[in-house]
């Protein structure tokens, strides 16, 4: 039997396969609420086979966006207008749902990526960034003010009330983002958390914030769903964030009753050095994976049926997540399923179109 098309169970919540759909920023929203785009973007991804889709990166204040276009769920407009693309999904597709939630931190405040990206000063549409430290993610961009410790408590609350409307809109997971340089990443890291308070210093004051975000949405959100967080493993950077500290971090956050980790890399600083190739951010979840008794999920140039399937015969990880391959083939998980020999679940306006190759291919 194929692992990767066996169940899975995070927290209290059982998953019918080991494939994640990764948050994914689709820079499409309407000041934060989800538009026509996410009815049609989060529907297609509904009806793919796989075990669990986690919504992207929603920010939790406006000021919080990567980009004006960014997702939100921080007032009751974006709630209400992600809510009635949920009724939609839910309609046709029974995949758990979940959402990341989201602060960029100095990372915020920047263009969309097809216009290249670049940092937005407020006559363009920008706004005032914050960070851990008053230091820019590079030269061109504004300089980030640093948060006062009254700021820091708003953000946490700001986490709090964006878990609270994740339940109410019946979402079935949370993912608490703390990787790709945004700002739980930015304090984890040394080289942009310059603070002398207990948020920085030694890697116990600069886990902290992360830990008591975890801690406080994990306090609010219903015991019986998931919380997991994202985790960028290593800067790529010498002197940097790294796997050793991301050990310790996994093995705290697991003490806290985490449900998983999800193991991404980089994001954190311009003079990253990543090899990428195939399997490339593995061998991170796999360390991990070492050292915590809850589920890791492994991220990163996944791309082919029986490469995940490895992943998983060799306990690397537990899980597989794909974002941009999930985008070039949406039904990955079918065509994973033919593979693999397995089943999954469509809907059944498209049962008919199972290839006479591989009969019994979709639950019924």
């Amino acid at each position: 039997m194929s692992q990767l098309f066996t169940p899975i169970t995070l927290g209290k919540l059982t998953l019918e396969n080991r494939i994640t759909i990764a948050p994914m920023c689709q820079y499409s929203a309407d000041a934060g609420k989800a538009t026509a785009w996410h009815r049609i973007h989060l529907g297609n991804l509904a009806l793919s086979g796989a075990g669990l889709l986690i919504i992207e990166a929603a920010a939790v204040e406006a000021a919080g966006r990567i980009t004006p276009q960014d997702l939100g769920l921080w007032n009751d407009e974006t709630e209400q207008a992600l809510g009635d693309v949920l009724k939609d999904v839910r309609h046709y597709s029974p995949m758990p749902v979940g959402i990341q939630l989201a602060h960029a931190g100095r990372k915020a405040s920047t263009d969309v990526p097809w216009r290249g990206g670049g940092f937005l000063k407020p006559e363009q549409g920008g706004w005032q960034t914050s960070a851990p430290s008053a230091l820019p993610y590079n030269d061109e961009d504004g300089t980030p003010e640093a948060l006062t410790k009254a700021r820091i408590e708003e953000i946490k609350q700001s986490f709090v009330d964006s878990a609270l409307r994740a339940d109410r809109l019946g979402l079935d997971l949370v993912e608490v983002h703390a990787a790709h340089g945004y700002l739980l990443h930015q304090f984890l890291s040394p080289l942009s958390n310059q603070r002398e308070d207990e948020y920085g210093g030694s890697l116990e004051n600069r886990m902290r914030l992360t830990l008591e975000i975890f801690r406080e949405v994990r306090r609010v959100f219903p015991a019986d769903k998931p919380v997991g967080v994202r985790i960028s493993a290593t800067d790529w950077v010498d002197g940097g964030w790294d796997l050793q500290q991301s050990i310790e971090l996994s093995k705290a956050l697991a003490a806290e009753g985490c449900a998983y980790i999800h193991v991404s890399s980089g994001g954190l600083s311009p003079e990253q050095q990543i090899s990428v190739g195939p399997n490339y951010q593995v061998p991170f979840a796999e360390a991990i994976k070492e050292v915590v008794d809850i589920p890791v999920i492994a991220v990163g140039l996944i791309t082919e049926p029986e490469q995940a399937e490895a992943l998983l015969t060799n306990k690397q990880s537990d899980m597989v997540a794909l974002a941009r391959g999930m985008l070039y083939d949406p039904r990955w998980p079918w065509h994973a399923a033919a593979k693999l020999g397995a089943k999954v679940h469509a809907p059944e306006q498209y049962w008919r179109c199972e290839p006479h190759e591989v009969k019994g291919l979709f639950n019924q």
